[in-house]
C-alpha cells in the first residue's frame, strides 16, 4: 500500500487515441491488473474505464477512453464524444499512437489498409488536440518491432505537429518505456489527497466488469466473424449463503443469423465463452462464480437510450 503524504498527488489521466492504439494494453500495464478488456478487434473499449495506479506517491486515474474515429452511427458518436469530454476534463492527456503505420509510410513500404485507416484516426486526433488547445504528452507504442534508427525520424515528425510537451516511446506489450512514462506522468498531477483508496485498481461497478469480461471472450473466440455491435448485459447478480454468486448475462446481438454465431454447434460455442469468462472471474473475485450466458437478438439495441445509460455514455448525440 502506498501512504499518503504531504506531497502526496492525485489526478485524472485521459488516454485517447485510434482504435487499436494499445490503449487498453496501457492502462492494463500502468496499472498492474487487468481493468480493461484487450482484443485484436477495433473499437472494443465502449466507455471511459477508470484504472488507478499508484507511483512515487501519487495516484493516477486512468481514462481509458473509446478509441476516437470517424463516426457513422450513435453508438460511434456517443463514443467519440465521451473520449473527447474526458480528454478536455482531465488532469493530464496521454496520447497513444501505433508507431507501425507511421514508420511503414517513412521507409517508403506500402501501407496495410488497417495503417492507413489507424493514421487516419491519429490525425483526426491531433487536430482535435490543436482546437483543445491543451499539450498532451505522446505514447508511441510498439516499438519493439522496429531499431531505434526507424523510431527517431517519426518523433521529430510528430514533435513537429506543437501538440506534445513530451514524447515516449513505449511498448505496452512488454513494458519498455513504460516507467519514465508514468513517472512523467506522476509529476505531472496536482497535489492533493487520494481521490481513491490506494489498494483499489479501478472503480468500475462488478456488474459492468463482469459484462466487459464476457464481451472480451466473445470478440477472441469469434474474432472476425462477429461485428463489434454487440453487448452483454449482467442482468442479475445474487450474492450465495456459500460465499459463491450466481452471474447470469444476456449477449445481445443485433441479427438473427448472429445468434447461431456466438451459440455454435449444439451450443459448444457460447459453453466454452462461458467457461473462460467464468474462471476469469473466480480468480478476479477469488471465489466460486456460477455464470448463466443466453442469447437474445434485439435489432434496435443500439437505438435504445437504456443501452448508453449503465456505461455512462450519451444517447442524445
Amino acid at each position: 500500500m502506498t501512504p499518503e503524504t504531504e506531497n502526496s498527488r492525485s489526478g485524472f489521466v485521459a488516454v485517447i487515441g485510434a482504435p487499436n492504439a494499445g490503449k487498453s494494453t496501457l492502462v492494463n500495464r500502468l496499472v498492474g491488473s487487468k481493468v480493461a478488456i484487450v482484443t485484436q478487434k477495433v473499437q472494443t473499449t465502449r466507455f471511459p474505464v477508470r484504472g488507478i495506479a499508484m507511483h512515487e506517491g501519487a495516484q493516477l486515474i486512468l481514462l481509458d477512453t473509446p478509441g476516437i474515429f470517424k463516426t457513422r452511427r450513435r453508438l460511434d458518436r456517443a463514443m467519440v464524444k465521451a473520449a473527447l469530454a474526458g480528454a478536455e476534463d482531465a488532469d493530464v492527456i496521454l496520447h497513444v499512437i501505433d508507431a507501425t503505420g507511421w514508420v511503414a509510410e517513412t521507409l517508403g513500404r506500402p501501407l496495410t489498409g488497417a495503417q492507413k485507416k489507424s493514421m487516419e484516426d491519429d490525425r483526426r486526433v491531433i487536430e482535435d488536440l490543436k482546437k483543445l488547445g491543451r499539450k498532451a504528452v505522446l505514447a508511441l507504442n510498439k516499438i519493439d518491432e522496429f531499431d531505434h534508427s526507424e523510431i527517431l525520424p517519426i518523433i521529430q515528425k510528430l514533435h513537429a505537429e506543437d501538440i506534445y510537451e513530451e514524447i515516449f516511446p513505449i511498448s505496452a506489450a512488454n513494458g519498455d518505456g513504460t516507467s519514465p512514462l508514468i513517472s512523467h506522468l506522476a509529476s505531472k498531477l496536482p497535489e492533493g489527497p487520494y481521490l481513491y483508496d490506494p489498494e483499489m485498481t479501478a472503480d468500475l461497478p462488478m456488474r459492468l466488469l463482469a459484462s466487459e469480461i464476457t464481451r472480451e471472450k466473445l470478440m477472441l473466440r469469434l474474432h472476425e466473424e462477429l461485428p463489434y455491435q454487440l453487448m452483454v448485459d449482467t442482468e442479475t447478480w445474487e450474492e450465495r449463503k456459500d460465499g459463491s454468486v450466481k452471474i447470469q448475462q444476456a449477449v445481445i446481438v443485433g441479427r438473427e443469423n448472429h445468434k447461431g454465431m456466438v451459440l455454435g454447434k449444439q451450443g459448444a460455442t457460447i459453453k466454452e465463452i462461458g467457461k473462460r469468462s467464468r474462471e476469469e472471474l473466480e480468480e478476479m473475485l477469488d471465489r466460486k462464480v456460477h455464470l448463466f450466458l443466453f442469447v437474445k437478438v434485439d435489432e434496435n439495441w443500439a437505438e435504445k437510450r437504456d443501452s448508453y445509460t449503465p456505461f455512462g455514455l450519451e444517447f442524445d448525440v
